[in-house]
């Protein structure tokens, strides 16, 4: 019997996947992509959480995604213990308030 393992880009479709499906301001348990891939056995799934964390490190320094810790975002190169994932604060893309052009006044 073999064992295929979700390579990287699985990874990362699936966690950039449902981190967007959840929306802004909610958060995914690194688990629950392990989960997604690998099945509900500790035995399909534990074995993804180290290239679950790598994969989650590569997209946050890409911007993609936010690690977070007590909520807060961290930095991907030094966060230990538990941590959770979520959309980056920036928006994901979407303009700041108030950017739109000729939304100065006095033209």
């Amino acid at each position: 019997m073999t064992d295929p393992r979700p390579d990287d880009a699985a990874i990362e479709a699936t966690m950039l996947h449902l981190v967007a499906e959840r929306g802004a301001d909610k958060t995914v348990c690194p688990s629950e992509v392990a989960r997604a891939l690998g099945g509900p056995h500790p035995d399909g799934w534990g074995p993804l959480m180290q290239p679950v964390r790598r994969v989650a490190v590569r997209l946050a320094h890409a911007g993609r995604i936010a690690i977070l810790r007590k909520g807060k975002p961290v930095d991907p190169d030094d966060f230990r213990g538990i941590y959770r994932l979520s959309l980056p604060a920036s928006g994901a893309g979407s303009p700041p308030a108030g950017s739109e052009p000729g939304s100065q006044s006095g033209v």
